[in-house]
């Protein structure tokens, strides 16, 4: 297998495992345990389901792992393409990596809290989910910008479709404006959600064409361009 396609698989693979961890926990299990504007059944949750606020847990815990190596991963990719993008896309996928962190920390925390409470445990548990919660709001701006020189790297690199790069240029665009809105508008609800829609569309086309294509055949050294072994 040429090099260049192996990066790419293995780039297509570990997003992949990012969209699958952070599918499982945060879009999953977590309405199962939080309940907003209740905390005691948010309590009663946790107590109930321990074993699977644990499992949420190790899932953020995926999350920063897959994002981390996804981000070097496409640094491999497209370094040779525009350095300065490249090193954008790893730099902004790590700093939303650090944030799902942070989170991971709040959720094994309000589960310790649940295990062994102490004082008022229901308001203690209500304010980590919720303070780890805006965690994943506000770490949407650096997902976003990730999105961004993702998107120019696809279009300048010409290994992709074009089409692929303008939509997860667009995508990064809607989760900056997301994570904005949440804030100075909420309540917004499925008008806010469309924002996200171009990004999900790109994400899911990248990693796709990544996993089974790997990149355009054209991009690969024709046998006369390849290095002699």
């Amino acid at each position: 297998m040429p090099p260049l396609i192996r990066t790419a698989r293995t780039t297509g693979l570990l997003y992949l495992g990012l969209a699958i961890a952070g599918a499982l926990g945060f879009l999953t299990i977590r309405p199962r345990i939080f309940a907003a504007g209740d905390p005691e059944a948010t309590l009663a949750h946790l107590v109930q389901n321990e074993s699977l606020a644990r499992v949420a847990i190790a899932l953020e815990l995926l999350v920063v792992l897959t994002q981390t190596g996804t981000a070097v991963w496409f640094y491999r990719l497209f370094r040779t393409v525009d350095g300065v993008a490249a090193g954008c896309i790893a730099a902004f996928g790590m700093v939303n990596a650090i944030a799902i962190l942070g989170s991971a920390a709040l959720l094994a925390t309000a589960t310790e809290v649940a295990a062994q409470p102490f004082g008022d445990a229901a308001d203690s548990v209500q304010l980590l989910y919720l303070v780890s919660g805006n965690l994943w709001t506000v770490g949407g701006l650096f997902f976003g910008l990730w999105l961004v020189p993702m998107g120019l790297c696809v279009l300048r690199s010409g290994w992709l479709p074009r089409a692929l790069g303008w939509v997860l240029v667009a995508g990064g665009v809607g989760y900056l404006l997301h994570t904005f809105v949440a804030y100075l508008a909420p309540g917004t609800g499925m008008l806010a959600d469309l924002l996200v829609v171009p990004a999900t569309v790109g994400e899911f086309w990248i990693l796709g064409y990544l996993i089974i294509l790997g990149v355009r055949r054209s991009a690969l050294p024709t046998p006369a361009e390849a290095p002699c072994r």
